[in-house]
């Protein structure tokens, strides 16, 4: 057992220990290393090896907290995570890149390997697919960029879109005009929008017909030229409605597509434009596809566990279903066999 000791300035230690301890307690837990804090001085004590990871994660957690950072229970986890990698590091690499603040002054950064992943795609590809389950900040970081772009005026207008289908309820139902019936299904989009322009900006660039959230059919026979254009809830789609979208992107634009492959609420026959798309499009240039998966997930830690439960289940459905058909098709080989 060896002993280190590492200096935590008093102003840092309740950002980075956490609430009575609890971030100081979970790195304990997870590296098996004990922890004693006294007077500005912290000791780690374990094996080397747990020590110096220790010491890397909370070195990383402090430097976040030097920089106006409130440490949360997705950073903790995620410094434990990367550590087992020899990646402490890529933390603080990943505060220096900011892609703009909210209309609150709140810096918005890529807070896991692969958002800052997804990230560098949208600066350097035409169009990027962001593919992972919810809570990755697909949709949110794609409009982060898309707003910076329009502000840096390297594009004239954003147009975000997403299909309109009924997840559930049925969309004739609800009370309104057309515009009125769609608006919920485009709702997420606004209050991205709201959180990040403002409301007031928001209004005046909307009337201004810079800005425009439409449902997906209404893309059909249009050529968008000079835009940042933003396709949500692409599994969803049809393999036909991706085509026609895909096919509208005119000179100067960028594209981003986002969905989560698990979650379609197309007929169970249905094929999705979003899974076709991957099939057809992988290899052509200037196209770039990044998965995110639950270790991108940054909403309450609780969506990560309930996104790794249904992989797992699914995993064991499909590894269930495959026996249950091997044994279906050695079943009619015997019945065959027999027979002759």
């Amino acid at each position: 057992m060896v002993e280190k000791i590492i200096a935590v300035p008093a102003e840092h230690e309740k950002n980075v220990f956490g609430q009575f301890d609890q971030f100081v307690k979970k790195i304990e837990r997870s590296l098996n290393v004990t922890v004693i804090s006294r007077d500005g001085t912290t000791k780690v004590l374990g094996s080397e090896a747990s020590v110096n990871l220790a010491l890397g994660i909370i070195s990383n957690l402090m430097e976040l907290s030097r920089r106006g950072n409130t440490i949360t229970e997705q950073n903790v986890n995620y410094a434990i995570s990367l550590s087992y990698e020899n990646k402490e590091s890529s933390l603080v690499e990943m505060d220096n890149d900011c892609i703009c603040h909210t209309i609150n002054g709140k810096p918005i950064k890529p807070k896991t390997l692969g958002q800052k992943q997804y990230v560098d795609a949208i600066r350097k590809k035409m169009i990027v697919f962001g593919i992972g389950p919810a809570g990755t900040g697909k949709t949110y970081l794609a409009m982060a960029m898309a707003i910076t772009a329009f502000k840096n005026d390297e594009v004239s207008r954003i147009i975000m879109t997403r299909p309109a289908i009924e997840a559930g309820e049925k969309l004739g139902f609800l009370p309104g005009d057309l515009q009125s019936k769609v608006d919920p299904y485009l709702r997420p989009l606004y209050d991205a929008l709201y959180q990040i322009m403002g409301p007031e900006s928001f209004q005046k660039n909307m009337e201004k017909g810079l800005i425009e959230v439409a449902p997906l059919a209404y893309m059909r026979g249009r050529t968008l030229d000079n835009a940042f254009i933003i396709l949500d809830e692409a599994q969803n789609t049809t393999p036909a409605q991706m085509k026609m979208f895909l096919t509208r992107i005119g000179f100067g634009s960028k594209v981003i597509i986002t969905g989560d492959q698990t979650q379609k609420d197309l007929p169970f026959d249905a094929q999705s434009g979003l899974d076709v798309a991957v099939k057809v499009l992988h290899k052509v240039d200037d196209i770039r596809f990044c998965k995110l998966t639950s270790q991108d997930v940054v909403r309450h830690p609780l969506v990560q566990k309930i996104v790794n439960a249904y992989e797992d289940y699914e995993a064991r459905q499909a590894d269930k279903d495959a026996k249950a058909q091997s044994a279906r098709r050695a079943e009619r080989r015997q019945k065959y066999r027999s027979e002759i």
